[in-house]
């Protein structure tokens, strides 16, 4: 497989957002080839024996091209984060659009296999529908406020997760079920424990909001 560019730092991002913002198309060009690591990454989680990683590449950059036309960096957060949700939503409707014969998707149904010959569900890479506390977060544009409360909040377990989870701290969103298999748990157990840090954040993001 090709190698792909370096990501930008955040102040290059910024710069390269704002050139676009004024439509400088070479801007955009940038911006779509320093994250195609990302798209590469993501796409990896859904390739098997009969998916071209290619074209996997292909259909996630449309997603990546979405998210840089529709980013907001004045919210405060990295054009990656918001990117890897577009991206894994693009990887998805395209196998959604494989199965239009069936009646039904089950969540449950076999989509492939990760790089360990594990079976991947669509349950294993669906976000889910929920509105979760980051995006009402990103929303409200007070990110600032739950990196503050991420260490006094969450133990290290909880946080350690939310981080992986979530691409905080410029990281690289990653699955459940990559997040298992590094810390040798089941799937099951990161779902509920993210969930039980997600709602400690959110407690405490509404705490505050009536406070001040």
């Amino acid at each position: 497989m090709k190698t792909f560019l370096l990501p930008l730092k955040e102040e290059e991002e910024k710069y390269y957002l704002e050139k676009m913002r004024e439509g400088d198309l070479e801007a955009k060009h940038t911006l779509i080839e320093r994250n195609l690591r990302l798209v590469a990454h993501i796409s990896r989680k859904y390739q098997n024996g009969e998916e071209d990683m290619e074209d996997l590449i292909s259909i996630g950059t449309i997603g990546l091209i979405k998210a840089i036309g529709t980013f907001n960096y004045e919210r405060g957060n990295r054009l990656a984060t918001y990117a890897a949700r577009c991206i894994d939503n693009e990887l998805l409707m395209y196998f959604r659009g494989k199965k239009k014969t069936s009646r039904e998707v089950s969540l449950y149904e076999p989509i492939g296999t990760d790089k360990e010959g594990n079976q991947i569900s669509l349950m294993d890479v669906v976000e889910s529908t929920d509105r979760d506390i980051f995006e009402i977060i990103e929303l409200k544009g007070n990110s600032r406020k739950v990196y503050e409360m991420i260490p006094r909040v969450l133990n290290d377990r909880e946080r350690e997760i939310i981080q992986w989870r979530y691409g905080l701290y410029n990281q690289i969103p990653v699955t459940q079920r990559e997040i298992a298999d590094k810390l040798g748990i089941s799937r099951s157990y990161v779902s509920r424990i993210e969930k039980r840090a997600l709602e400690k954040l959110k407690s405490c993001f509404e705490a505050s909001e009536k406070q001040g």
